[in-house]
């Protein structure tokens, strides 16, 4: 009998998630802005978020769920290759947080970087590294999502503080053969809707001044409701792509993880695709959006809660800033 030829993959073999210990709820939010706990949740399904300590940046959390995927994984620092950081709430401008984590690891053998795709900053860096792996750039890849949102959100705010939170999430990657692994990954992009949702200052176009701090130029803005009408439209088509390259039917999806944004664009997405609620994976309501953190967050639940289990399809659909939005099809 002749022998099952495989193709090598980007198989996930460790994944690993910290969130910061201080809990932000929505009767806490009473407090600080003009809001109540039946408003959030009626438009967002967000009862509570966390934010990180005074003392904790995006490279520490980062770090933590690392040092949690590599323990699982089985994997030493030394052992990785590459590491792939979605952030666009880094430590510094310059240098990419993701050397800065690199350093903290003592993965002396890795080359990193940082990529900045909003939300989609996960599903970016993860169909980035699998491409690395398996050009041979590398056996064993971290790849991370990790954000402090809670120092660019504008607690005045009252359409967009209650929204967001910090955290992270990380993902070992290695290059394998074998029928599991990431199937195909999906990416696209359109900067014409740029002014619904960015960060206004302080880079090259807007440079630190008087006048933009006053403005609050520092601090995200997003237009919500036309947010929702793109991200509910491209999360349903790009999650059709990837399924329709890979002749896969919605039905026999074992888990689907999207960008956790707020509940109404979780259900309006599922809505559409026809999926079972059993086949959403949701914890936006304990997180709230932590951008490109919330689907390693994700993932790393629902693994260590038993729903991600070996040849299972699970697909992973993002939608952020930018605009950015991707999907990616893998076999668990």
């Amino acid at each position: 009998m002749a022998k099952e030829i495989y193709v090598k993959k980007a198989r996930i073999i460790g994944t690993g998630s910290y969130l910061p210990e201080k809990v932000l709820n929505n009767f806490d939010l009473e407090k600080m802005v003009d809001t109540t706990n039946d408003w959030i949740l009626a438009r967002t399904g967000i009862e509570e978020r966390r934010i990180a300590a005074d003392n904790e940046s995006t490279s520490d959390l980062a770090t933590k769920a690392a040092q949690r995927a590599l323990e699982m994984a089985g994997v030493t620092p030394e052992e990785i290759d590459l590491i792939v950081m979605g952030t666009i709430t880094g430590d510094y401008p310059w240098p990419a947080t993701a050397c800065i984590v690199q350093n903290n690891l003592g993965a002396k053998n890795a080359y990193a970087y940082d990529l900045s795709a909003a939300c989609s900053g996960f599903v970016y860096a993860l169909s980035s590294a699998s491409d690395f792996l398996l050009a041979g750039r590398g056996k064993k890849a971290l790849v991370i999502g990790a954000e402090t949102l809670s120092r660019i959100v504008d607690w005045t705010d009252r359409n967009t503080c209650v929204l967001f939170g910090d955290g992270a999430g990380a993902v070992v990657l290695e290059a394998q053969e074998g029928e599991s692994g990431i199937l195909s990954c999906h990416m696209h992009s359109d900067g014409s809707y740029l002014d619904l949702l960015y960060q206004p200052g302080f880079g090259s176009k807007n440079p630190v001044s008087v006048q933009g701090i006053e403005d609050r130029s520092s601090f995200l803005k997003m237009q919500g409701n036309e947010v929702f009408k793109v991200a509910v439209r491209s999360l349903t088509e790009v999650s059709h792509e990837a399924l329709k390259a890979n002749d896969i039917k919605v039905k026999d999806l074992s888990l689907f993880i999207p960008h956790q944004a707020n509940r109404r664009i979780l259900e309006a997405t599922a809505k559409r695709l026809k999926l079972q609620d059993e086949q959403c994976y949701i914890n936006v309501n304990k997180y709230g959006n932590t951008s490109g953190a919330t689907i390693p967050v994700a993932m790393d639940e629902a693994y260590r809660q038993g729903l991600l289990k070996e040849g299972g399809l699970v697909l992973l659909s993002a939608f952020g800033g930018g605009f950015t939005w991707g999907s990616v099809l893998l076999r668990w």
